[in-house]
């Protein structure tokens, strides 16, 4: 069993983690940041992208619309390699409430949200895609976010700064109490199956969803808990671009009304269904068939284009009145955030922070590290309030259109093109994994993925996976059958966003990719006993 000991514990490596973890290193502290699966695993990597005006919470929720504005201006000055400030559109169609549009410029103006109204003639020719039925229109500070780049810098900052470490693939196994405080946490690597325990100071929940299930491992001790709801929301990934504005339904918040460009792409979502877990969400096909009746109504052309993928995420929601009740409604409950310090059941250096949004995941961190390091006696202020975010080139190869750039503007005779939807190059991969060795030393498909644009275009994967591995089994990255594995893993999570939207094109596309894998490689038998075996050549 290994040792390890660490100033502060967080579990969870979503934005709120990564962001901790940085605030926590500008005030010169270290930490270890533990992560079931990879960065951004759970709703941080399963959202629109969107960083919100607030618009959206005007008319229920002020508190919200407050924070998102002004989180959203801060972040557009100190982290803008992670920001499109594409701007937004609100767009009401006929037959929608008008007394709701009659009173969103009033209700934007008491949240300090920026507002314009304009022409539905002028928008049409501002959004082609928008509906010839279109009876209102305003313009919003809406912007895109790349929530991967974000937390991967936030997180090689904080390494930069105080050597803080990431593990991956660590689940939470339990703690030790000492005399009313957590001592020790002991932690098991999810693939090799290897324990350790770290000696803490303080701990940070900031598991997202499965906040409660973290405190739940305190709670047999001492009676930590949290009230949580668990929202899933399903979103469609577009083959194409189809607007240059957030375009977002001008009403009551529902399903299928908000459309966000990726850089390439646009996304579609998104819906909001109460699951008791959240290790069951799946994106399903009632949700995709919802998300498109009601987008559809502003955007007609989002009935017939080509999807590439859907994916969910699950939104941590309070449950305000103490209870998590499966069958409470998602759509009702605050979009604001909670800081547990669970002092009340004699825990002194153990908190929890959940809800909250990827918009105000910045005021989350800071109100967190505030908490801890009181407790720590450490007196420095945050600093992540006015300090940029710096530019950091190894996290930079999520950015859509990126690598295609950089193959344009030159390269070696010999550097072979290995995803050919987003042009991403065989030095391309070696640079990733020269760049993020020290925090992921297992070559694996997936690890590339999360921070490429490795399996993101139109073959999700279905020739970028052979060949990425082909390139590590031939620069020596692989050795094993681990290796096919890892590819086994790869494809099955692809396939798990493709299932839902199986028509058309994609269901071609679809056929083709499991004619590759099955009849290539046998990816549909089982895993063998030993993936250490080391493969023939012969």
């Amino acid at each position: 069993m290994q040792q390890m000991q660490t100033d502060v514990l967080i579990i969870g490596a979503g934005a709120v983690g990564t962001g901790i973890a940085r605030d926590l290193a500008l005030r010169g502290v270290s930490s270890v940041v533990v992560e079931r699966g990879d960065i951004n695993s759970g709703a941080s990597g399963g959202n629109h992208g969107l960083l919100h005006s607030g618009g959206r919470y005007v008319a229920g929720d002020v508190h919200s619309a407050r924070e998102c504005r002004e989180e959203n201006e801060l972040l557009k000055r100190l982290a803008p390699q992670c920001i499109e400030e594409c701007g937004g559109l609100y767009v009401a169609v006929a037959g929608d409430d008008e007394r709701y549009i009659a009173d969103f410029p009033g209700w934007c103006e008491a949240a300090g949200i920026q507002t314009q109204s304009v022409a539905p003639a002028d928008a049409r020719s501002m959004e082609p895609a928008l509906s010839e039925n279109l009876i209102a229109a305003y313009t919003l500070p809406d912007a895109s976010l790349d929530p991967f780049r974000l937390s991967l810098e936030n997180l090689a900052h904080a390494k930069a700064l105080a050597g803080s470490i990431l593990l991956t693939r660590t689940a939470v196994d339990g703690f030790e109490l000492d005399r009313g405080r957590i001592a020790r946490v002991h932690l098991k690597d999810m693939v090799r199956g290897e324990t350790r325990t770290v000696e803490v100071s303080q701990v940070i929940n900031a598991a997202g969803a499965w906040a409660g299930r973290v405190a739940g491992l305190v709670n047999s001790r001492v009676g930590a808990s949290i009230p949580l709801l668990c929202s899933q929301g399903t979103l469609l990934v577009t083959h194409d671009r189809l607007s240059e504005r957030v375009i977002h339904r001008l009403r009551t918040p529902g399903d299928g009304d908000i459309l966000v460009p990726g850089g390439t792409v646009s996304i579609l979502g998104t819906t909001s269904v109460t699951i008791p877990d959240p290790d069951l969400a799946r994106p399903s096909v009632r949700e995709v068939d919802v998300n498109l009746t009601n987008g559809a109504e502003m955007a007609p052309i989002l009935a017939s284009t080509r999807y590439v993928r859907a994916y969910c995420g699950v939104r941590p929601l309070l449950a305000d009145d103490g209870s998590s009740e499966a069958d409470r409604d998602g759509r009702s409950a605050s979009r604001g955030f909670l800081l547990f310090d669970h002092e009340n059941v004699g825990l002194g250096n153990f908190c929890s922070v959940v809800g909250g949004k990827l918009t105000t995941y910045r005021l989350m961190a800071e109100k967190t590290v505030d908490l801890v390091c009181g407790r720590l006696g450490n007196n420095a202020a945050c600093r992540t309030r006015d300090e940029p975010l710096p530019v950091m080139d190894a996290c930079s190869w999520t950015e859509p259109g990126r690598s295609a750039k950089v193959w344009v503007m030159g390269h070696a005779s010999d550097d072979e093109i290995l995803c050919e939807c987003e042009l991403v190059s065989a030095s391309a991969v070696d640079g990733l994994l020269q760049d993020c060795r020290d925090i992921f030393p297992d070559p694996d498909l997936q690890l590339l993925g999360k921070r490429s644009r490795i399996g993101k275009g139109a073959c999700q994967g279905a020739f970028c996976g052979l060949r990425v591995a082909s390139h590590l089994y031939d620069t020596g990255a692989l050795s094993s059958r681990r290796g096919l594995g890892a590819m086994r893993g790869f494809f099955q999570e692809r396939f798990k966003g493709q299932r839902p939207i199986l028509w058309g094109a994609q269901m071609v596309q679809s056929e083709l990719a499991e004619a590759l894998h099955c009849g290539l490689l046998g990816l549909e038998f089982p895993a063998p006993e030993s993936p250490e075996v080391e493969l023939s050549h012969e």
